[in-house]
């Protein structure tokens, strides 16, 4: 067959393929043939998916105001009146209970014996003591309402403090991460129109001191000269309220623009709920919060940032702010520094720019708590699981990929886990509640991503909502509406305080955690789908390195399933793990059969590594014509053997870069060409290493589209 007409004709082909489903067998535009020989630079891009140092990490995230209240002086912090003054009511969800620093270093070996890696701490910094009016009024327990960003907040400790905890974590071998924010302040400025509703560009431009109209997003350097009549609303400082440091109480460092609608441009220039929205856009405010978080890297020694509210920042920052951090952290001793972000949406493809795009190290996983819930509570298809990991080539680039991302189950917003289960299951006895609420943790811990598990989850407890119901203390409570919550696995209440190393979800969650050391490959080995039918998920977990299969199933029905689960060698005798005891051998088609409890995970262990395939590999590519926006790159790999291929591309004449290495089927990368202009030619290129370490390679070529 002619090159020429082939390859015009399945390229074309190509275009139609669904974005989720493996890529056929189809040649390029102007590729060579399958089995081409290998050239010396072909052999150069072969390489393993990439783990970054911080993949294996185990988090443990926690409210400092709700965790152990180690130092009662510091309760109203350093300030006197009622609870309107001091923002300290225990009595309250919405106010300060009494939880500090001091008590989180008490409760650090606590926090150990759960098998944790990683300590995430909600802000920290001073923050404005209380906010609104009766009868919405409360405190800034959380600390998302930052003053003062070079000060630890006086009711939960002092700078010092902070120090010796990171010392003493570290000493027990965990890191310690910060929550940031960059998005906004306090609210700190009001308008002098006394309007607040949000305000467009189109309607509303900024304009210069001058009175001449700009667009801030066209980054003019140097910026031009604003003062406050250069926003849609006048900004005034609110009397009492001021800033550290001092360049943030300059009101035209903010976008003045009214509430968000949570829509459309509001979502990134318009306040959070009230909250002084930062004009990130300004030189000035990305140079003042990368110096911000600098120091505290350099002074606290923190090992990590978890970044808040990500989304509702311009992505032009994020290209500036998460490489200086992570380059400065790197050059101060810190090599292995990690930043993560909160970006608030269930869908991959959206979630993912921001690691890509925007090079924040890793986002925090909604999609797999979305498809966790949905499975684990809600019965639902393991189909669901499917679709979310074979979406995980949205996250995969030359440095980061879904091997990173921090998975959960519930947080201090949405809510507990232990809240979805009684909300979903009206009516499940308690016996049942704690076998999902298991389950739920084996999923995220046997499955890729590192775990978080969110304060008080271990000791069962659920909450009757999001929020602030989400929030009860780990320490006796005071709390009306804590103590009428019903805990998971335990007859105990917030009455008393909650710290059982003894209670199921404690020792079950320690398991995990144990279980994953002892086989590292089950934190961040390769993973590769097996099985997605009715109540039973099934993947294989294998470390490139080790090249020893374990195979991985969870059952969410109320009976045992039986199934046989593919694997990759016939013959294979594989020793049950988790739990312990037991042996299977995989049938001559390579297909295992296994009993997976009712509501319950099991992990099976190969014998032996990978045999050498009998043939060497090969690869084809999947490619369209035509590419623009996040174009997907598809190759095929004939065979059913643990394969890696990598994706490199050259724009033009330019030189080749490396998109990607994707470790299971469909193998595929994105590749970002919105910036490149319409027509120019882009060469590909995927070479694939097999479980032997030998290789094969295909180019072809696609034309950037307008």
């Amino acid at each position: 067959m002619a090159r020429k007409a082939a390859g015009a004709a399945l390229a074309a082909a190509a275009i139609t393929l669904p974005l989720l489903s493996p890529a056929p067998p189809v040649a390029a535009a102007g590729r060579a043939a399958p089995g081409h020989v290998v050239q010396p630079d072909d052999r150069a891009l072969a390489r393993t998916a990439v783990r970054p140092g911080l993949s294996r990490e185990r988090f443990y995230f926690l409210m400092t105001d709700r965790f152990a209240n180690g130092d009662r002086r510091n309760d109203r912090g350093g300030l006197s009146g009622d609870r309107l003054a001091t923002g300290y009511d225990p009595t309250d969800t919405g106010f300060y209970q009494g939880g500090d620093l001091a008590g989180l270093i008490r409760r650090l070996d606590y926090v150990k014996g759960l098998g944790t890696t990683a300590v995430w701490l909600t802000p920290t910094f001073q923050n404005r003591p209380v906010q609104g009016s009766p009868p919405h009024v409360s405190a800034g327990y959380h600390g998302y309402w930052i003053t003062d960003f070079t000060r630890i907040d006086p009711h939960l400790g002092t700078n010092a403090q902070m120090k010796q905890l990171v010392k003493e974590a570290h000493k027990r071998g965990m890191k310690v991460f910060f929550d940031i924010i960059t998005n906004h302040t306090a609210d700190g400025i009001s308008y002098a129109e006394n309007q607040y509703s949000y305000r467009p560009k189109s309607t509303h431009p900024y304009r210069d001191a001058s009175g001449r109209v700009f667009d801030d997003r066209a980054y003019p350097r140097p910026f031009p000269k604003v003062n406050e009549r250069s926003f849609p609303y006048t900004p005034v400082r609110t009397p009492g309220v001021t800033k550290k440091p001092a360049w943030l109480n300059d009101v035209t460092m903010y976008h003045n623009r009214g509430d968000s609608t949570w829509e459309g441009e509001s979502v990134e220039y318009g306040d959070f709920v009230g909250l002084d929205d930062l004009w990130t856009e300004r030189p000035e405010v990305v140079k003042g919060m990368i110096d911000i978080y600098r120091t505290w890297v350099r002074e606290a020694g923190v090992d990590g940032f978890r970044i808040d509210t990500a989304k509702h920042v311009d992505m032009e920052f994020w290209k500036r702010f998460a490489p200086e951090v992570k380059g400065y952290a790197r050059r101060v001793g810190t090599k292995d520094f990690f930043a993560f972000g909160e970006v608030y949406s269930e869908d991959p493809a959206f979630v993912s720019r921001y690691s890509t795009e925007g090079r924040i190290d890793a986002v925090l996983d909604f999609p797999f708590q979305s498809a966790a819930r949905r499975f684990v509570s809600r019965n639902g298809d393991a189909r669901a699981l499917a679709d979310l990991f074979r979406a995980d080539d949205h996250y995969t680039d030359a440095d980061s990929n879904a091997y990173s991302l921090p998975t959960f189950l519930g947080n201090h917003d949405m809510g507990r886990v232990g809240h979805f289960l009684k909300q979903d299951n009206p009516g499940a006895s308690d016996a049942e509640l704690l076998r999902r609420d298991l389950l739920a943790h084996e999923l995220m811990y046997l499955t890729r991503g590192q775990p978080v598990v969110y304060y008080g989850d271990e000791q069962g407890f659920t909450g009757q909502g999001g929020d602030r119901a989400a929030r009860a203390s780990m320490f006796a409570s005071r709390t009306p509406q804590y103590l009428s919550d019903d805990l998971i696995g335990t007859g105990a209440t917030h009455a008393r305080d909650n710290y059982d190393t003894r209670h199921p979800l404690y020792r079950g969650i320690r398991r995990l955690a144990g279980l994953t050391d002892r086989h590292p490959a089950l934190r961040d080995g390769a993973q590769i789908e097996r099985l997605a039918q009715g109540n039973v998920y099934a993947v294989s977990r294998v470390d490139a390195r080790d090249r020893v299969e374990y195979v991985v199933a969870f059952n969410n029905a109320a009976a045992p399933r039986r199934v046989k689960v593919p694997t990759f060698t016939p013959g294979m005798r594989f020793t049950r793990v988790h739990p312990a005891s037991g042996s299977a051998t995989a049938g001559a088609d390579a297909g295992l059969t296994v009993t997976v409890p009712a509501r319950s995970a099991v992990v099976w262990r190969a014998a032996s590594r990978l045999p050498r395939p009998a043939d060497g590999p090969a690869v084809s590519l999947a490619l369209p014509a035509s590419v623009k926006g996040r174009a997907e790159i598809g190759a095929t790999v004939p065979g059913g053997g643990f394969d890696q291929v990598t994706f490199a591309a050259r724009v033009g004449d330019g030189p080749w870069r490396v998109l990607g290495t994707d470790d299971a089927r469909p193998f595929r990368v994105f590749h970002d060409v919105g910036g490149v202009p319409a027509g120019t030619r882009v060469t590909y290129r995927a070479v694939v290493r097999d479980s032997a370490s030998r290789i094969a390679a295909a180019r072809g070529t696609a034309t950037v589209s307008g």
